[in-house]
């Protein structure tokens, strides 16, 4: 599985931006795709995930409230919207995806985009 990440850029505080991760490859069924992101110095961290049927979603506290993950399997696309953007979004955002049910962590994605620049003035 290829994941296509993008939708990235610059936007003021307040801002949004909507975030598109595009699958290719292997027949590509039950695969449960999540965001992360990671900032400068920093871990990569959860940002939220979406079950394969999109019946189930889990977010971040952090932005919980603020971002909304879908997704069209007709399109093989996951979307992250992100309204009410803070300076602390900045990072780089990255999908990822596995077979199964959603999880939070890492290391359970097997599948990575290659990761979409987000930038939030204040």
């Amino acid at each position: 599985v290829q994941l296509q990440a993008s939708g990235g850029g610059l936007v003021q505080a307040g801002g949004s931006l909507r975030l598109s991760c595009a699958a290719s490859g292997r027949t590509y069924s039950n695969y449960a795709t999540g965001w992360f992101r990671q900032a400068p110095g920093k871990e990569r961290e959860f940002v939220a995930a979406i079950s394969w049927s999109g019946g189930s979603t889990y977010y971040a506290d952090s932005v919980k409230g603020r971002f909304t993950i879908s997704r069209d399997n007709t399109k093989n696309t996951v979307y992250l919207q992100m309204n009410s953007l803070k300076p602390e979004d900045t990072a780089v955002y990255y999908c990822a995806t596995r077979q199964g049910q959603l999880q939070v962590g890492v290391k359970f994605y097997r599948y990575w985009g290659q990761g979409t620049q987000v930038t939030v003035s204040s």
